[in-house]
């Protein structure tokens, strides 16, 4: 679908560039370390199913962290709110994404799913005969929000990620423990890493977080993808959590759902308005597009974006 370019968003973007020079990419992540920090770009998916976008919005981005929220739908929709709960809890955090340390005090329970101990939960309780199974269920899904059979992964960075997952490894010894996950490590590992490779542009990712502004319904069909009070047990987790330990901030200077990945991506979702879905791995000391997040607070005042 094409989308037009406009010189009002295009001169945000250049703004919002000046800030990437104070960040730096998720090197520690081999295959992430190769991105480019200068890199910015931004598509916004509106209702109708038209867009619009400013910088390379073709460039392809990892998912990452952006997955955690996908996969909580999907799981979801498998078991149930009562059931995914019981797993992984509801509340906020001021730890980073990848802290252990909450687990000592509470190990029967990761305190919310968009940390990485809750979303290895998560990706556990996603159906499925084999570790296969599970991912293509996972690819189809995403491959269905975005409109876009042909949304893969990068085998480089997931085989990467792989490689370099022992505090996730970490994390999941310790769930296995707790009883919170069953599974062979291993191979919830390797569920979860092609997870966070899956691959796509801005406009895949806006479409899909237009996806989750309409609560559930497909933008262009009107056809429904995802139950409403999913969309919206999603969209406030994002508001809580989406954005690592920086969401309380997130909310007061942009005050939109959003989630964001250590590749550099954010998904937005502007509630009965439009997805926004934007690429700058340059990060900041948190792990969010330090970019993307000055951009987002651009466009929040410009078009009253927030819901608050």
């Amino acid at each position: 679908m094409p989308c037009r370019t406009t010189d009002e968003l295009n001169e945000l973007v250049q703004k919002a560039k000046y800030y990437t020079f104070g960040g730096k990419v998720a090197d520690y992540i081999p295959a992430l370390a190769k991105a480019n920090p200068e890199e910015l770009s931004v598509a916004i998916f509106h209702e109708d199913g038209t867009c619009v976008s400013a910088g390379d919005i073709q460039q392809k981005l990892t998912l990452q962290s952006v997955s955690k929220v996908l996969t909580l739908a999907l799981a979801l929709m498998d078991y149930g709110e009562e059931a995914v709960f019981d797993k992984v809890g509801y509340e906020p955090t001021g730890d980073p994404f990848n802290s252990i340390v909450k687990l000592e005090f509470s190990p029967s329970k990761p305190l919310n799913p968009m940390i990485n101990a809750g979303a290895l939960a998560v990706t556990n309780m996603i159906k499925g005969k084999d570790a296969d199974d599970r991912f293509n269920r996972i690819l189809t899904f995403i491959q269905d929000l975005a409109g876009n059979s042909s949304i893969g992964y990068s085998q480089e960075v997931a085989e990467s990620e792989y490689r370099t997952s022992d505090l996730n490894r970490a994390l999941s010894y310790f769930l296995k423990q707790h009883g919170v996950i069953e599974e062979d490590v291993e191979e919830l590992l390797m569920v979860y890493t092609k997870q966070c490779a899956i691959e796509m542009d801005c406009l895949d990712l806006a479409r899909i977080g237009c996806v989750f502004a309409m609560d559930g319904l497909e933008p262009v069909t009107n056809r429904r993808l995802i139950p409403a009070h999913v969309a919206r047990l999603c969209k406030t987790f994002m508001v809580t959590c989406g954005m690592y330990n920086a969401s309380g901030e997130f909310a007061v200077r942009v005050g939109i759902p959003a989630k964001s990945g250590v590749s550099g991506g954010i998904m937005g979702s502007v509630p009965n308005r439009f997805g926004i879905g934007i690429l700058g791995p340059a990060l900041d000391e948190k792990g969010n597009s330090i970019g993307g997040i000055k951009l987002l607070e651009m466009m929040s005042a410009k078009y009253n974006m927030s819901m608050f």
